[in-house]
């Protein structure tokens, strides 16, 4: 027997069982559930999202976005992302199955991935005055960026416990952000790329835990009130769509420059007591 065939496993033995809690790897808990609403939500959205360029072009030869579409999208991205909050506090609180990390991290690839960059195609890829590969590579930037954040968060963990890169629903809800608050153009699809540079960098973005999780969950619930009030028409609607965009990626924008200058700050005392010293 040549040392080829001596490696091969033969059967028969020890080894050939299953290893794993294999009948419980198939039990969904709770948390499970929430997950696959998470996943469910961004698969409808993208629905809605074809279904409104089918229907458009359809009716006339030229795309144009409605924004009722685009509400209902956004809501279920939102539902999605607050399923995506309490998924993790119900596992913590009740049981987590074999596979809650797993379904998490698809779900998310899903509703806050593919369906953003599905959303920015859908927003600028029918504008000829964008050039329809800068569209595709900040569509692919925006899924790509998702992909290795959520593969990183598997395998790094931060000393101070926070997420290292903006959070992947975070991110997404920025791009929509971009997609609700400017008209498409090349100025407006350069900071999606700036968006997922944040994904992937090495900025620290506060989890939210306890209050904070309490005020995510509350700005996300307005977000759907201001949403549904804008794509029914109703008055106010677009001003209350511009403010909540604004703050979106002020809110995103403002950490990294806090830390910064918090980094500089502590190069100051650092020299300073060198000095000193």
């Amino acid at each position: 027997m040549t040392t080829a065939d001596a490696s091969w496993p033969m059967g028969g033995g020890a080894d050939d069982d299953p290893r794993g809690p294999v009948g419980k790897a198939f039990r969904l808990s709770a948390a499970d559930s929430l997950s696959l609403g998470n996943a469910l939500c961004g698969f409808l959205a993208v629905c809605v999202l074809a279904w409104s360029a089918i229907t458009s072009l359809q009716q006339t030869s030229k795309f144009e976005a409605n924004p009722q579409f685009f509400g209902t999208a956004v809501v279920l991205l939102l539902l999605g992302a607050t399923c995506d909050l309490f998924d993790g506090l119900v596992a913590r609180r009740f049981r987590a199955s074999a596979m809650g990390a797993e379904l998490d991290n698809l779900a998310d690839v899903i509703s806050f991935g593919f369906a953003p960059a599905f959303m920015v195609v859908i927003w600028a890829g029918f504008n000829p005055q964008v050039p329809f590969l800068m569209v595709m590579a900040a569509a692919a930037s925006v899924l790509l960026a998702g992909v290795i954040r959520l593969a990183r968060f598997a395998c790094v963990k931060t000393k101070s416990g926070d997420f290292m890169g903006l959070p992947i629903p975070m991110g997404a809800m920025s791009v929509i952000a971009v997609v609700l608050l400017f008209e498409p153009s090349v100025w407006a699809v350069l900071p999606i790329f700036g968006i997922a540079y944040l994904m992937v960098s090495r900025i620290e973005y506060p989890k939210p835990k306890g209050n904070l999780a309490a005020v995510v969950l509350a700005w996300m619930m307005i977000n759907v009130a201001c949403l549904t009030i804008w794509a029914a028409g109703l008055a106010g609607g677009d001003t209350l769509i511009k403010v909540g965009a604004t703050m979106q990626l002020t809110i995103v924008a403002a950490i990294p420059l806090r830390i910064l200058m918090f980094k500089r700050e502590q190069r100051k005392e650092r020299k300073e007591a060198e000095r000193v010293g």
